[in-house]
């Protein structure tokens, strides 16, 4: 029996890594997918390809898309300062509708490759609040995806895998340390240079520092 292939969204961050590997673990056949979507962190572009080889995916595109042109996201938009404290609401790190537009992409390659499965590594625990990291937001697009295509039509329902969606980042972090991930090799940093090293300071730095601390295990992230 064959197995079954997966789109992997793999940004180049600790929880791509992980569901990519977790992916792998199932016995999927992996092609993961990327975006140059304007991010000034593109560093982490690097860091996707380089795992994906690492973690043995059969096949990694990089697309190219502007989301930039919008505005309206510190990640997206230099003259906005990445913030360093959490306001309690959604923050300007934000990226409108990029979670809608990623997987959109990554359903019209699922349906090309015949593929049933879409993993992505969203988290609705430990993450800065963003709408399109909710459990609502998965099930909708499960939906979606379900009427939108000819696959859908025919009876080949869409899978989006989010293995990540109920875990702490501890548990994230235990969870990928058990699969092997090198997770020296991945960069959250919202402002990482272009050695790849982070801030430390930023809401995703924050989050990843005290995931490696809940889960005692050392923090290998490179800081400047």
């Amino acid at each position: 029996m064959t197995a079954p292939k997966a789109v992997v969204l793999v940004s180049g961050g600790l929880d791509s890594a992980t569901a990519l590997a977790i992916a792998r673990e199932q016995e999927f056949i992996c092609h993961t997918l990327s975006f140059d979507y304007g991010q000034r962190h593109r560093v982490e572009l690097q860091a996707a390809a380089e795992i994906s080889r690492q973690m043995g995916a059969v096949e990694h595109k990089r697309i190219t898309i502007d989301l930039g042109g919008f505005g309206g996201s510190a990640l997206t938009d230099p003259s906005m300062a990445v913030p360093e404290a959490s306001s309690g609401a959604i923050p300007i790190t934000y990226v409108p509708a990029r979670n809608t537009v990623f997987l959109s992409f990554a359903l019209g390659w699922a349906e090309v490759l015949g593929a049933q499965d879409i993993f992505i590594g969203v988290n609705a625990v430990d993450y800065s609040g963003y709408p399109d990291c909710r459990p609502a937001f998965i099930k909708a697009f499960e939906h979606l995806a379900k009427l939108a295509t000819c696959a859908g039509l025919e009876g080949r329902a869409f899978r989006i895998q989010a293995p990540l969606l109920h875990l702490s980042k501890a548990e994230i972090i235990r969870e990928g340390m058990r699969l092997g991930i090198d997770y020296s090799r991945t960069i959250s940093c919202y402002q990482a240079d272009e050695n790849g090293q982070a801030c430390g300071v930023c809401d995703s730095c924050r989050f990843r520092k005290q995931g490696f601390w809940d889960a005692g295990v050392p923090d290998p992230t490179r800081y400047h």
